[in-house]
């Protein structure tokens, strides 16, 4: 990432007109230092244009990580309830129906079968996932199937997954899902600022997009398939977070290339010189082609060695997959406690 140290950054507040108030409540530590949550900064140009990407490098570790972390026996076990925990479980599919959406949900609030929970002696955890993430028009019917399961929803929103409706279009989208009960707004940036090099642009769009999630929690979706390079990828990642991106995040799953190591690490160092520089937490989301077990295990090594433990909990932490890792997790689950593995059509899914 960058080598040269940027301009002071001044914290501004909601409205952008001056300096914030110091915010209290650690979310995270980072080399002993608190973190609080991400309120956004003025936008340092110096910084984003002095963001660099060692491409061979990044890919070189990203490979490295693979072949050299793994973890056995109940450690494992622990990791995949853990990557349970951190899920996004999403269904955007052009044939989804209210039911399928209520199905979803009922695995979200268990997503591991009683039998298994039992042989785990896991019943005191409550394992859940982190949200269930679905489009604008199930809002109101996931709010509903997941009442009183502390299970928040995340809807994607601002014309995703392309980005390029009006952009007020696409504000009054993201007010519409916050009014139909989603606690979490993914959102997707207009990918042409990034290959035009306009910086105030793209960081207008997202504090316009941080502006209408009101409590809502947001989500950044860099699109970063479409991006072309890492330097790309690690400068949007900064501006979204000088932006007062909550989260921000790989891909809407829709791309031909999606979430990828390499990818995932240079958005990691971001999300860590950014902590570094300004005292506040980002959290990260890789979505897009995640569906095993192992995947979820890999995408869990890289935030604990690069962001450490607070980057191994749901306020910082999502994978975004659908039912298919769910129940791959659940059939590696299985084989642990029967030593062999299950049908699939033991795992019921949406």
């Amino acid at each position: 990432m960058a080598q040269e140290k940027p301009a002071k950054l001044e914290l501004v507040d909601r409205d952008g007109k001056g300096p914030m108030p110091g915010v209290a409540g650690t979310i995270a530590t980072l080399a002993a230092k608190g973190l609080c949550a991400n309120r956004g900064t003025s936008l340092n140009l110096d910084w984003v244009e002095s963001v660099r990407v060692n491409t061979s490098a990044v890919e070189r570790r990203a490979a490295t990580l693979v072949t050299r972390r793994t973890v056995k026996k109940d450690w494992q076990i622990a990791w995949l309830l853990r990557a349970l925990a951190c899920m996004d479980l999403t269904t955007l599919a052009g044939d989804d129906t209210d039911e399928r959406v209520r199905r979803l949900c009922a695995k979200a609030r268990q997503p591991l079968q009683n039998e298994l929970i039992d042989k785990l002696g896991i019943a005191d955890l409550r394992i859940r996932v982190g949200a269930v993430c679905v489009y604008h028009l199930f809002v109101e019917t996931a709010v509903r199937a997941l009442e009183g399961s502390g299970i928040p929803v995340a809807a994607v929103s601002t014309g995703f997954p392309a980005g390029l409706s009006p952009l007020p279009e696409r504000i009054a989208e993201i007010h519409s899902s916050v009014a139909a009960g989603a606690q979490e707004i993914d959102v997707v940036i207009t990918r042409a600022h990034v290959f035009g090099g306009e910086w105030q642009k793209l960081y207008d769009e997202i504090l316009a997009f941080k502006d209408a999630c009101g409590p809502a929690h947001l989500k950044v979706i860099l699109g970063t398939g479409d991006l072309l390079t890492l330097r790309n990828v690690g400068k949007a990642s900064v501006v979204a977070m000088m932006a007062g991106a909550d989260f921000i995040k790989t891909s809407t799953g829709k791309e031909t290339v999606n979430a990828t190591l390499p990818v995932g690490l240079v958005m990691a160092r971001a999300i860590r010189e950014y902590a570094e520089e300004t005292g506040m937490a980002v959290g990260f989301k890789p979505a897009g082609g995640i569906r095993t077990a192992k995947q979820s295990l890999e995408w869990l090594a890289l935030m604990k060695e690069e962001l450490g433990d607070a980057w191994l909990a749901p306020h910082l932490f999502r994978l975004g997959a659908s039912s298919g890792m769910l129940a791959d997790i659940e059939r590696q689950l299985e084989f642990h406690v029967t030593g062999r593995y299950s049908a699939e059509h033991r795992h019921p899914i949406a």
